[in-house]
């Protein structure tokens, strides 16, 4: 008999200790011109598995573009990010980033790493200090970037629709063109990261846009992985991408 409550007692201790051991939350961070209303199926897939999910809206974007201004700049969106983190109390936080996006979880991990379980990086903008997207894209790119900016914001065409909801939204400037500061980077580095490039086919990867961050990733000693999809998977192929994320818990 004693055996059996000892067992019994065993159980009970481990189920306790299990409960209490903080398990990951997931913070998904969209791209440019973009919202959180993209990463939607993606966040009711994953959550149907069981685990809690936030889409940051960035400001001026998405649901939030009423709020749209020529002063919304990186900084900002990073502080959306960590505001989101802290505000609900989140720790454990597996930061997810698409696109730009990679950007924002460079500048949040830098600041609040302490609250990063895991960085993940979806065909996304990985900087070095002192680094903006226009820095990071080559000549073409950065020409189309600058021929569509009007008043202060990034408008090409695709974002032009004006009687569609959800849709893409003109993106700030100088998200774009703003430096990341990055003062932390040894314990940034620190945290466990993993780089996912989708490639349109496998036999192109070296021509893909974002090719040089994939690289840049492994050289950081990171976790890699390839995904056959377009730019946008959360869109094109939200479960193959719920359930790619789910496996980095």
């Amino acid at each position: 008999m004693k055996k059996t409550w000892f067992s019994i007692f065993i159980l009970l201790y481990l189920g306790l200790c299990t409960g209490l051991a903080k398990q990951p939350v997931y913070v998904m961070v969209h791209g440019a011109w973009g919202g959180a209303w993209q990463f939607a199926a993606v966040d009711r897939m994953m959550e149907d598995s069981g685990v809690v999910v936030h889409r940051v809206q960035l400001t001026g974007l998405g649901e939030r573009y009423h709020l749209a201004h020529r002063g919304i700049d990186l900084d900002l969106h990073i502080e959306d990010v960590i505001n989101t983190i802290l505000f609900e109390g989140l720790d454990a936080v597996v930061l997810v980033g698409h696109s730009y996006g990679g950007m924002v979880i460079t500048g949040v991990a830098d600041r609040i790493p302490e609250k990063i379980q895991k960085l993940i990086y979806l065909d996304a903008f990985l900087p070095e200090n002192n680094q903006s997207v226009f820095d990071l894209v080559d000549e073409a790119e950065r020409a189309s970037l600058e021929n569509n900016a009007r008043d202060g914001f990034v408008i090409p065409e695709w974002a032009k629709q004006e009687t569609i909801v959800p849709r893409d939204m003109p993106q700030p400037l100088a998200t774009l063109t703003q430096r990341i500061s990055l003062t932390n980077s040894e314990k940034r580095l620190g945290i466990p990261s993993m780089y996912i490039l989708t490639v349109d086919q496998i036999e192109s990867i070296e021509e893909d846009a974002f090719f040089p961050f994939y690289e840049r990733a492994k050289t950081y000693g990171w976790t890699t992985g390839l995904m056959v999809a377009d730019h946008n998977p959360q869109r094109s192929k939200p479960e193959e991408l719920a359930t790619m994320l789910l496996n980095e818990r």
